[in-house]
């Protein structure tokens, strides 16, 4: 469908003076990690001769809205040219409606494009995601990927705010909204691994590293970890430093009471926790290979 052309279109700097924000205007977009790499991943595969690429933006919102969490995405056909920009609207709505079907509870927040600047067409598609997002504001984030030469890689976030007596959908201004980049600690050594892969572009060793260089490298991490705790728990019982209540009681619980108290008992948790690990692994490998049998069996009757 397409929004309209180019005459038509005007859209203001976030510069410009603008009426005080609406009661429901966004103070704090988070983008999570899984929204951020299908953005890239979008842009990756996107044809040579797209200037940018769009999609839509899922995730939630705080029960006041001032805070909203971006927590996944997918792409949106569209194109456009010097005339016109046409986006795929129904491509949308089945894309969101199969999406609801398997994460309910996150909702259409706004759209992204890649690049850091606002074009002339970014008011009449802030206009159409408004409409979808109602009666909240649609928030728009912008994705400099840093792909081109002289780029530096970047997430911006927007609201629009309408301008004029009589307000049209092309006129508009695109108003900054405080942006962040949160990830959970079980996405740490995802986000560690492509780090480094990332940081070595040039390196002789594969990428990624093998899963027994993770293990070593989590290990690793691990004994540092309890390292320093060691060495605070000696400070704290030589004097050396004041205890911390809420700490000491967070560690009790995360090293276990039955544990402690037990001569041995970190051992014999550690080996049942392994033990779980290496059966899920199992039944995960034995999955896999009756899916592989399966696939095979199928080719061989047909």
């Amino acid at each position: 469908m397409a929004l309209g052309g180019s005459s038509a279109v005007h859209v203001q700097s976030s510069t410009t003076s603008a009426a005080p924000p609406a009661p429901r205007t966004p103070t704090s977009i988070t983008i999570h990690p899984v929204a951020l790499f299908s953005i890239l991943d979008h842009y990756l595969r996107r044809n040579d001769q797209q200037p940018r690429v769009i999609g839509t933006l899922l995730g939630t919102r705080s029960p006041d809205n001032t805070q909203v969490h971006v927590r996944s995405s997918f792409a949106v056909l569209h194109s456009e040219n010097e005339e016109q920009v046409a986006v795929d609207m129904e491509y949308h709505r089945t894309m969101y409606e199969l999406h609801s079907r398997v994460t309910p509870k996150e909702t259409i927040v706004g759209w992204y494009s890649t690049g850091s600047n606002l074009n002339t067409y970014s008011a009449l598609i802030q206009n159409f995601y408004s409409q979808e997002t109602a009666p909240h504001q649609a928030i728009h984030v912008a994705l400099n990927t840093g792909a081109e030469e002289g780029e530096q890689a970047g997430v911006q976030a927007y609201v629009s705010s309408p301008v004029g007596v009589f307000p049209k959908p092309e006129n508009c201004i695109f108003v900054p909204v405080p942006v962040r980049l949160q990830f959970q600690e079980a996405e740490r050594s995802g986000l560690d691994l492509l780090t480094q892969t990332a940081l070595s572009p040039n390196s002789t060793t594969p990428q990624p590293v093998t899963s027994i260089e993770n293990l070593e490298s989590a290990l690793t991490t691990v004994s540092q970890m309890l390292d320093r705790v060691l060495a605070y728990v000696r400070q704290v019982l030589a004097g050396e430093v004041p205890g911390d209540k809420a700490l000491g009681r967070y560690l009790m619980d995360t090293l276990g009471v039955a544990a402690i108290g037990e001569k041995g008992g970190e051992d014999k948790a550690f080996n049942a926790s392994l033990q779980d690990t290496l059966m899920i692994s199992y039944l995960a490998n034995l999955v896999r290979a009756q899916a592989e049998v399966s696939a095979r069996l199928a080719l061989v009757t047909s």
